[in-house]
């Protein structure tokens, strides 16, 4: 924050106005200092202080006051002090006005177009007729042939806990954890895995099977339905989901209403934006 500035006369004038003048009649337009014919506002101040960085929210308003007419002020002497105005600031202030001016659009769409029951009603429209959704929680070792593959399988059948013979022979990481892969629902794994899996019953071992990673025996430790996510942990995202489809209702609106016209494909060079050098 730039600091140490002397105040001219009329600037000190207005400081030196009684605290309860200015809470009597104080408003964005109030002149809180001059800086030759040029007033600052309450308001810019304002302003000021909700852009500065995060580490200066610390500080109390009693600080911040003075060193936001200072930062004021010798940013306004500065800019006095050119000549001509560059090119390039009156396209970043175009630029920073609409920005600005569409952000408010949206924030007053999006602060008034979704209701608690708009949501609600989202929400028992999006998990009425939902499908249940399986998970499945298995288990597999993973070798690198088809004997050893067989070779567990009939160990598997003939007694030998399937944790135990993956422990033993497995190659994949799952290994050392007896196979198991905890749960996944339909598309999570391979293909050939997914069908091996979906084909068992609760209990059921396959047998051997190829995948790109290896030979697999697998069984199927248990089955159940994906449970639906309550309105609390959907209502964010369906409020989001209301808002972008209202301000996207909005823009077509306007579109519609608007003659448009864009640029031919093919009349300019669309390298053209890079070239800084004609914002000189």
């Amino acid at each position: 924050m730039l600091k140490h500035v002397t105040f001219l006369g009329a600037a000190a004038s207005v400081l030196l106005m009684s605290s309860a003048a200015v809470a009597q009649d104080v408003t964005a337009d109030t002149v809180v200092a001059k800086v030759g014919d040029t007033e600052i506002t309450l308001g810019e101040m304002i302003v000021a202080r909700s852009q500065l960085p995060q580490q200066y929210t610390q500080f109390p308003n009693e600080v911040l006051f003075d060193g936001i007419v200072d930062q004021l002020v010798q940013q306004q002497l500065l800019a006095d002090s050119i000549d001509a105005i560059p090119p390039r600031v009156d396209f970043i202030l175009s630029n920073e006005r609409r920005s600005m001016l569409a952000a408010d659009v949206i924030t007053e769409i999006a602060g008034s177009s979704v209701t608690e029951d708009m949501i609600v009603a989202a929400y028992e429209e999006r998990f009425a007729d939902a499908e249940e959704i399986p998970e499945f929680r298995a288990s597999h070792l993973l070798v690198e042939t088809e004997e050893e593959a067989a070779a567990a399988k009939a160990r598997i059948d003939e007694g030998t806990e399937f944790a135990d013979v993956a422990r033993d022979v497995s190659t994949g990481p799952t290994g050392p954890s007896g196979g198991d892969l905890g749960w996944f629902g339909a598309g999570a794994m391979v293909p050939e895995f997914e069908n091996a899996i979906t084909s068992l019953e609760v209990g059921g071992v396959s047998d051997p099977f190829e995948t790109q990673f290896g030979w697999h025996v697998a069984t199927l430790v248990e089955t159940r339905v994906q449970p639906q996510p309550t309105l609390e942990q959907s209502r964010q995202q369906i409020a989001a989901e209301l808002q972008e489809a209202a301000i996207t209702a909005r823009i077509e609106e306007l579109t519609e209403g608007t003659v448009i016209v864009r640029p031919e494909e093919g009349a300019f060079d669309v390298n053209l934006i890079d070239n800084v050098e004609l914002l000189e």
